[in-house]
C-alpha cells in the first residue's frame, strides 16, 4: 500500500514537521498513515555561497529565486502522478474540495517560495499548479504548506476515528457550520436551544440546516450564492 506523502521544498526544512508533529496529524505521522519529506532548496545551489536568488530583470525592490536552482530541487523529488504545487498569493484559492482532491491522490509536492517569489520560467516549464490560502501575504510558503498538509491529512483514511464528523463540518456541504453547544446546559444566563434537547432528530437536523444557511448568508455571501445556485 502506498502511503500518502508530502514532499516539501523549502529554504527552512527545520520548520517541518513543526505543528504537524502534534495532535491529529502528529499521531497519524507516528502511526505511518502519512509521510513527510522536507528538502533544503539551498542544497541545489551551485556556487560556494549557496546562492538561491538574484535581482529581478526590469528592476524591483526584492529578490527572485533562480529557476535553475528551483528546477534541480524539483527534479530531485519528482514522483509520477504526484501534483506539484507552488504556494503563491496569486494562485487559485485553496478550499475543501481541493483538499479532498489532493487527499485522494498519492500525495503532494509543495514548493515554498521566499523573497519576491520564483522565476516564472520554472513555473511554465514544470507546469506548476499555483495555490493561495487567501488575499494576504505571508513571509514565505512554509506556513501555507503546513496548513495545506494539515487540511489533507485529516481526510486520509484512519486519521480521524469518527468519519461522520467530517460530513457536517464547515464547507462540507457548501455551508458554514451551525452553532455548537455542550454542557453545562445553562451558562452565564444563556441556555442551550430547546430543540437540541428534544431528542427529535429530524427537527434537530432542520434547525442545524437553517442555522448554517443563515450564518453562511450573513457572513459569506460568495459561498451562499454558490450554494443557492446548486440547490
Amino acid at each position: 500500500m502506498t502511503v500518502w506523502t508530502s514532499r516539501v521544498l523549502t529554504l527552512f526544512p527545520e520548520m517541518f514537521p513543526g505543528p504537524l508533529s502534534h495532535s491529529i496529524a502528529g499521531r497519524a505521522l507516528v502511526d505511518g498513515l502519512w509521510k513527510l519529506e522536507a528538502t533544503d532548496i539551498r542544497a541545489f545551489a551551485t556556487d560556494k555561497h549557496r546562492t538561491v536568488d538574484d535581482t529581478p530583470f526590469g528592476g524591483g525592490a526584492s529578490m527572485v529565486m533562480r529557476p535553475d536552482v528551483i528546477d534541480a530541487a524539483l527534479e530531485s523529488v519528482a514522483a509520477p502522478g504526484v501534483p506539484v504545487i507552488y504556494l503563491s498569493p496569486r494562485g487559485k484559492l485553496f478550499d475543501q474540495a481541493t483538499a479532498q482532491r489532493l487527499a485522494e491522490g498519492p500525495g503532494v509536492t509543495l514548493l515554498c517560495g521566499r523573497f519576491e517569489g520564483i522565476d516564472q520560467r520554472v513555473i511554465d516549464h514544470r507546469g506548476l499548479e499555483e495555490i493561495s490560502l487567501g488575499d494576504f501575504i505571508l513571509s514565505g510558503g512554509e506556513p501555507a504548506a503546513i496548513t495545506l498538509i494539515d487540511a489533507c491529512v485529516r481526510l486520509l483514511p484512519g486519521v480521524i476515528g469518527n468519519r461522520d464528523s467530517l460530513v457536517e463540518e464547515s464547507f462540507a456541504a457548501g455551508l458554514l457550520e451551525y452553532p455548537l453547544y455542550t454542557r453545562p446546559q445553562s451558562w452565564c444566563g444563556r441556555a442551550v436551544p430547546e430543540v437540541l434537547l428534544s431528542g427529535h432528530h429530524e427537527k434537530i437536523r432542520a434547525w442545524r440546516l437553517a442555522q448554517a444557511e443563515q450564518i453562511t448568508r450573513e457572513r459569506r455571501p460568495d459561498l451562499w450564492s454558490r450554494y443557492v445556485a446548486r440547490h
